[in-house]
């Protein structure tokens, strides 16, 4: 898969690039990429093989509501470089990531098809419902169609729906913020992900006989509710790249030894290893919440309670 970061006006050595019998495209954020998004790329794919021409996603970053200031503490299911795994997996062959600024925000919707889309040679355009573009979101899926109209063929897909609710990125960002990481999953199509380094921490979990790897998250990401869940980690990097691990995770603020810490904490207790993970990265996969996080009368019974934890994550995690 190639990706290919451009901003508008599209440069003709991207232009130069794209084969004469054109290609399909699928556009939109796609933050999570999720079973609603899958359907929108898939279809994609699905004409570039019908119409014999490359098929290709187009997402932008930043993200839209960061440029028009409508963007408080925005953070991410999906970061870029996680988006663009993602894309791959789907059998995408080109990625466009646009650079989204004011420029490209002033367009309008029939700007937008002659100066980006006719300029890219799209055969095919595949669109959630719900998709807008254009100045101040004034462009529509039908007007897209409409516009369209003899030049290339547009695809609206319709809602996803899972257990009776439309999928979309916002519900999935709030049953992970309230600490359903279930049923986010249940959306997503897999595990919600969080990665990050491994760093020194108090070392105390060593001291209880519950060692933990201390994790530096500095993506912005969508931080689920505090609390304690069953999680699988993948190393990423280091001696010990490849493995896949199950664990237990804490986020939160250790009451039992803190009366208050700046920030949450990340704080991963894996089971069957034991080594040294310090600057390795993790991705962490949160698959069921155990309990809630809460401050124990003793290290005793905190360890007690890990253990239990640990039994219930085991039964969770088969």
């Amino acid at each position: 898969m190639e990706v290919l970061q451009i901003a508008y006006p599209i440069p003709d050595s991207i232009a130069e690039r794209i084969p004469q019998n054109g290609q399909t495209i699928a556009i939109g954020d796609f933050d999570g990429v999720h079973l609603g998004h899958r359907e929108v790329i898939g279809r994609a794919v699905a004409a570039g093989k019908r119409l014999e021409v490359p098929s290709s996603v187009m997402t932008f970053h930043p993200h839209p509501r960061e440029v028009l200031g409508s963007a408080e503490n925005l953070s991410y299911l999906t970061p870029l470089t996680r988006k663009l795994e993602k894309f791959e997996e789907l059998g995408v062959d080109t990625v466009y990531v646009v650079t989204f600024d004011t420029t490209l925000a002033a367009l309008s919707p029939a700007s937008f098809v002659e100066h980006v889309l006719q300029r890219l040679r799209v055969k095919s355009v595949s669109v959630g419902f719900n998709f807008t573009f254009g100045h101040r979101g004034s462009g529509t899926a039908p007007l897209l169609r409409q516009l369209g109209e003899g030049r290339f063929e547009v695809e609206i897909v319709d809602p996803f729906v899972v257990e009776g609710e439309r999928v979309s990125s916002t519900l999935i960002r709030e049953a992970i913020m309230s600490g359903h990481v279930e049923r986010a999953a249940a959306m997503l199509g897999t595990a919600y992900e969080v990665e990050g380094s491994v760093i020194a921490g108090e070392g105390r979990g060593r001291t209880i006989g519950m060692p933990t790897a201390n994790l530096s998250v500095t993506e912005q990401v969508v931080k689920p509710e505090n609390g304690v869940y069953a999680v699988t980690a993948n190393i990423m990097s280091g001696k010990d790249a490849g493995k896949r691990l199950r664990g237990v995770m804490n986020v939160g603020f250790k009451p039992t030894f803190h009366q208050s810490l700046p920030a949450p904490t990340w704080e991963v207790h894996l089971l069957d290893y034991s080594g040294d993970l310090y600057d390795s990265i993790l991705r962490i996969a949160f698959h069921a919440r155990i309990r809630n996080e809460r401050k124990f009368p003793s290290v005793d019974a905190l360890v007690e309670q890990i253990r239990q934890d640990i039994e219930q994550a085991k039964r969770v995690l088969v």
